[in-house]
């Protein structure tokens, strides 16, 4: 497969980016090789620069769940455009926007609308700092919470010492004040919460994590975190920047059962534009200014490009619910060929699959959490990458990363792909 025009820019971005990227993991480090510089996506599929064609399983992470560039969202665009770019005042289609989100998400009661999901979710917690007055939180490892400096952290010596920073950068003033806890692991919250009596604000949390592949809380273990924070007056986020209105309606919240009492969202809700929200109770949301004493504000929240394409998109959902049902029955194809094609490969390597969101992983071993995701083989999944990259399948160029079916992706599209994995897996092994 020709390469060439994207190796050249590659060199060439290099000089001027850092890393060649705006965002770490379209660099290919993780698999090697040089990243594909695209020109144009139309419904399942991508085209780079030489002129290869991919059917596109990264969706740009999430946000195109009815696939490339689709007329409704176009059309909604340019009428849009037409009136104006930005404001920096109200507009009318602010509370159009709000008003669908809390009447699809019942556990939102009010929600501002930000710019990207990393100020989701900073806003979220400085928002549940200011209702409850305490200053810690818990996060679990293996979740991705964006790139604010008290998600940087990762655990300790163990999941019940204080986290200490990922990342040149992050003080430890910042680490001290997060606490991480191991994913589908009730007791290991229980303990960091004994530990630190009266001081936690908020846990935060993927429900269905996307950022060390795809993985599900477990029932008890979501019922049970629910409850604890009921009984220790701590406001529980759901980061759903990624399954909010992807895996459901109402996203992982909606299908696990469970009312958080804020909740974080992006990707979808802006269309494929730029976009970010946090909401949930009334409570807590009337703490935000100018409302209350809880300062956020943002030049270009509830930007009129991004609120148009996310209104359109959550129309087109609310008008049409029947979707689900075919998206979950093209992904539920999907994981079934691709494990017929590892098991005719004699392996037993795991595929996880919540709605359309899903994740192979090269591990024999079934993941549940960061420790298991971990033992998965990162070197085998690049030559795997490439094989079906080679195949014109685009795959996240990361082990620990979710794909996603979109609205766009045909029988044949499956179909082709099951082939490729077939035929990859066999040349890898």
């Amino acid at each position: 497969m020709n390469s060439a025009k994207s190796e050249k820019l590659f060199e060439e971005a290099k000089k001027f980016i850092p890393g060649g990227v705006n965002s770490p993991v379209r660099a290919f480090k993780s698999v090697g090789g040089t990243p594909r510089f695209i020109s144009s996506g139309k419904g399942s599929k991508m085209f780079d620069v030489d002129g290869n064609e991919f059917i596109d399983y990264i969706g740009s992470w999430g946000p195109h769940l009815f696939g490339h560039n689709p007329q409704f969202i176009k059309e909604a665009l340019l009428d849009a455009i037409e009136k104006g770019t930005s404001f920096g005042a109200p507009t009318e289609i602010e509370i159009e926007m709000a008003k669908i989100i809390t009447q699809i998400v019942p556990s939102v009661e009010m929600i501002r609308m930000v710019n990207s999901g990393t100020e989701a979710t900073m806003s979220a917690i400085r928002a549940a700092r200011g209702f409850t007055g305490k200053e810690k939180i818990i996060k679990f490892e293996g979740c991705y919470h964006g790139h604010g400096d008290f998600f940087l952290i990762k655990a300790g010596s163990g999941a019940l010492t204080f986290g200490v920073p990922t990342s040149p950068g992050v003080t430890k003033g910042n680490a001290a004040d997060t606490l991480v806890a191991d994913f589908n692991d009730i007791n290991s919250v229980k303990k960091l919460i004994e530990q630190n009596k009266g001081q936690i604000a908020s846990v935060i949390i993927e429900a269905v994590v996307g950022n060390m592949g795809t993985v599900r809380s477990d029932n008890n273990f979501i019922k049970q975190l629910r409850e604890l924070c009921d009984e220790e007056k701590i406001v529980l986020i759901f980061d759903e920047v990624m399954t909010g209105f992807r895996l459901a309606p109402g996203g992982a919240q909606e299908i696990l059962g469970i009312k958080p009492d804020l909740s974080t969202f992006g990707k979808i809700i802006g269309g494929g534009l730029p976009v970010g929200a946090y909401g949930g109770k009334k409570e807590i949301m009337e703490m935000v200014s100018p409302s209350g004493p809880v300062y956020q504000a943002g030049t270009l929240s509830g930007n009129p490009l991004a609120m148009s394409a996310g209104l359109a998109s959550l129309k087109y959902l609310k008008n049409n619910p029947d979707l689900y049902k075919t998206l979950e029955d093209n992904s539920a194809y999907l994981e079934k060929g691709i494990k017929e094609g590892i098991k005719s490969a004699g392996k037993n390597f795991q595929f996880n699959r919540v709605g359309s969101m899903m994740t192979l992983f090269f591990t024999e071993e079934p993941v549940i959490d960061f420790n298991s995701a971990i033992k998965s083989d990162t070197k085998l999944y690049g030559k795997y990458f490439h094989e079906m990259l080679n195949r014109g399948i685009y795959l996240p160029p990361a082990q620990f990363e979710a794909m996603f079916i979109s609205t766009a992706h045909s029988k044949s599209d499956l179909d082709k792909t099951i082939q490729a994995n077939a035929e990859s897996i066999k040349a890898i092994l």
